[in-house]
């Protein structure tokens, strides 16, 4: 049974003739009736196509004061605005409010690509839909029982994604502006930062704001995740269309950008001017690394796993083997993660960080120690050759727990699943 039933009136102009307003009136009456007892949200959308063609006023009051449609209306949360995208993200913020995911969609059949195209945009496999034929449709037919549906082109497509993206970019930015935390050891010929949790569009609790990462788990669609990026990019001066996200394994593999990309991995390296690459992070570390001599960067994702299997220097090595930077050369500058306070490993995975260096790890002889992957990324890049005042994992922001810290850094150990992601970029001006 759907959780939420979405009724499209889109094009629905009705005529003063009483037949007409008859037909509407059973056909929400028995949407009313099937679905009223057990959906949790019940909306009624009137809006305009993607040219924006609206009811006049004059269709609007005829439809709204007709006998015994006012009241039924009142059943309903009616959603009305000059753009489909507009009205789907209105409704989405409703649905997520309420934690609902199965939908109902009650579409005209000529419609219902369209829909599908809208919902594709602004929805993730986290929501389940299914469609209904509308029996009421255009204006010169009672009942119009449509089986043709309309295929939509690619410039139709196009249409909806620009209306979608325009939309996006209209809205606010939600829990404060945008900040990019900087190291002063990074040249500035380079750009490059690390991001916090406000200035985004993102507005589901755990994923508010700035949100950078969209996954087929999380209810932030990938049109969402574009737009903060865009932001970003603006505020930070590159370009979001040369922007490269590492693909997380928790491993140690590198790819050095131009040769063939691996399926997975968790460093990048790159000396190409105007690309930026990009670490992700929630507790775990994104690393960036710059060598100002040769003109080369990095980036690399750090958990616990990663640290214990050399991420860090495996970036560096990449960077050396393929650009020939020198280990006096390179600066690694740690972005925020979870601190020694709130990371915690079973013992067995603890002693890993014990064997490296007790200073590790804090209570090893309880069951859950606490570990301190800053520290352990640091002593094995000072053992690999980096010189400790080229590496900057303290001071300013940067050493902020994730975790200790909700208004500024998302955090999967403090948010769970449904976390939202902050990066560590960088890139060679251009």
């Amino acid at each position: 049974m759907a959780e939420a039933v979405l009724i499209d009136l889109f094009g629905l102009k009705l005529n003063s003739q009483k037949s007409y307003h008859q037909t509407l009136l059973k056909t929400l009456n028995a949407v009313q009736y099937h679905h009223a007892a057990k959906a949790k949200f019940l909306c009624i959308i009137r809006c305009g196509n993607i040219g924006c063609e609206r009811d006049s006023d004059h269709d609007n009051y005829e439809v709204e004061t007709s006998n015994g449609l006012s009241t039924l209306f009142r059943e309903f949360e009616t959603v009305s605005n000059p753009s489909m995208a507009a009205c789907l993200y209105t409704i989405k913020q409703k649905i997520d409010e309420k934690n609902l995911s199965s939908i109902k969609v009650i579409v005209p059949m000529h419609r219902k690509n369209l829909m599908k195209a809208f919902i594709d945009q602004l929805f993730t496999d986290v929501y389940n839909f299914e469609f209904e034929d509308l029996q009421v449709t255009l204006r010169g037919s009672l009942l119009k029982q449509s089986t043709e549906i309309d295929k939509i082109t690619a410039q139709e497509l196009e249409e909806i994604q620009n209306e979608v993206e325009t939309y996006l970019r209209s809205l606010p930015a939600l829990k404060g502006e945008l900040t990019i935390i900087t190291s002063p050891l990074i040249s500035d010929i380079f750009i490059h930062g690390f991001t916090t949790r406000t200035g985004g569009i993102s507005y589901i609790p755990t994923l508010s704001s700035f949100n950078l990462f969209s996954s087929s788990k999380r209810r932030d669609p990938k049109v969402v995740v574009q737009e903060n990026l865009r932001r970003l990019g603006t505020a930070a001066g590159f370009d979001a269309k040369k922007f490269y996200r590492i693909k997380t394994d928790h491993a140690n593999d590198v790819w050095v950008m131009g040769r063939k990309e691996p399926e997975s991995y968790d460093g990048i390296t790159t000396n190409q001017r105007g690309v930026t690459i990009a670490a992700l992070g929630a507790d775990c570390i994104p690393i960036v690394f710059a060598d100002p001599v040769k003109k080369a960067c990095g980036v690399a994702h750090s958990g616990w796993k990663g640290t214990l299997l050399g991420v860090a220097m495996a970036t560096v090595n990449a960077m050396i083997a393929e650009y020939g930077c020198s280990l006096d050369d390179i600066i690694v500058v740690l972005g925020p993660s979870v601190g020694p306070c709130c990371f915690t490993l079973p013992r067995d995975s603890a002693a890993a960080f014990h064997n490296l260096d007790p200073a590790c790890v804090r209570l090893f002889d309880s069951p859950d120690p606490y570990v301190d992957i800053r520290k352990a990324t640091r002593i094995l890049l000072e053992r690999g050759g980096i010189l400790p005042q080229n590496i900057q994992d303290q001071k300013q922001d940067l050493s902020l727990c994730t975790s200790c810290h909700p208004e500024k850094f998302f955090s999967h150990v403090r948010d769970g699943l449904n976390f939202g992601t902050q990066i560590g970029f960088i890139s060679i001006r251009e």
